[in-house]
C-alpha cells in the first residue's frame, strides 16, 4: 500500500516538470566548461549522485566542498539544490558563483526563494519539503523524502538526455565506472 502511494506522489510531482526545460538544461550541461554541484543533507546526496553519473558520462564535474574541488570560473555551471531554496550555504555559493560570471541552475520547490532569486534558471520541483508550507503537495512521507526522490529521478533524466547529446552509450559509461571495487 505504501509503495503505490509513494509512486502516485512522485508521479503527481513529476507530471508538473517540463521535459522541454530538462532538455534545455541538458544542453547547458553539455556547453558548460565544468559543472559544479551543491546541496546539503539528503539534497546534497542527490547532488553527489548526479555528479557521479555525469562523470560516468564524460563531464568534468565537481562537488562543492570536497577537498579536490577547484575554484569556479566564468563559463562554469553550478547546479544548486535546496528544497526550501533557503539553505544558507547553498544560497551563498550560488551568489558567489554568479558574482564570478557563472550560470546557476537552482532545483527547488520554491520559485520565490533566495536561491531562485540569485539563479539564472529555476528548475521548479513542486514537491513537499520538511517545512510543509501551505502551498506544498500533501505527502505521507516524512520530511523532504518526496522532493529528494523526485530530484533523483529528474537528475537521472538529465543524465539520460546529456548522454544522448554527447553520444555516450552504456559501454562508454561503464568504462568510466570505478574499477577499484
Amino acid at each position: 500500500m505504501y509503495i503505490q502511494t509513494i509512486l502516485k506522489e512522485i508521479d503527481t510531482v513529476l507530471r508538473q516538470v517540463e521535459e522541454n526545460q530538462l532538455q534545455d538544461i541538458a544542453l547547458q550541461l553539455k556547453k558548460a566548461n565544468r559543472i559544479f554541484v551543491i546541496g546539503e543533507g539528503r539534497s546534497g546526496l542527490m547532488a553527489k549522485s548526479f555528479a557521479m553519473r555525469l562523470m560516468h558520462l564524460g563531464a568534468t564535474v565537481y562537488v562543492v566542498g570536497e577537498t579536490i574541488t577547484p575554484s569556479i570560473a566564468s563559463r562554469d555551471l553550478l547546479v544548486a539544490i535546496s528544497g526550501s531554496g533557503t539553505t544558507k550555504n547553498v544560497v551563498w555559493t550560488a551568489e558567489k558563483s554568479r558574482s564570478l560570471g557563472c550560470s546557476v541552475i537552482a532545483m527547488t520547490t520554491n520559485p520565490e526563494s533566495a536561491l531562485a532569486e540569485v539563479s539564472t534558471e529555476i528548475l521548479h520541483v513542486p514537491a513537499a519539503t520538511k517545512y510543509r508550507r501551505e502551498n506544498e503537495i500533501k505527502t505521507i512521507q516524512p520530511l523532504g523524502s518526496l522532493f529528494d526522490q523526485c530530484a533523483h529521478i529528474i537528475f537521472d533524466t538529465l543524465c539520460l538526455q546529456f548522454s544522448k547529446l554527447n553520444e555516450v552509450d552504456h559501454t562508454v559509461a561503464f568504462g568510466r565506472h570505478s574499477n577499484l571495487e
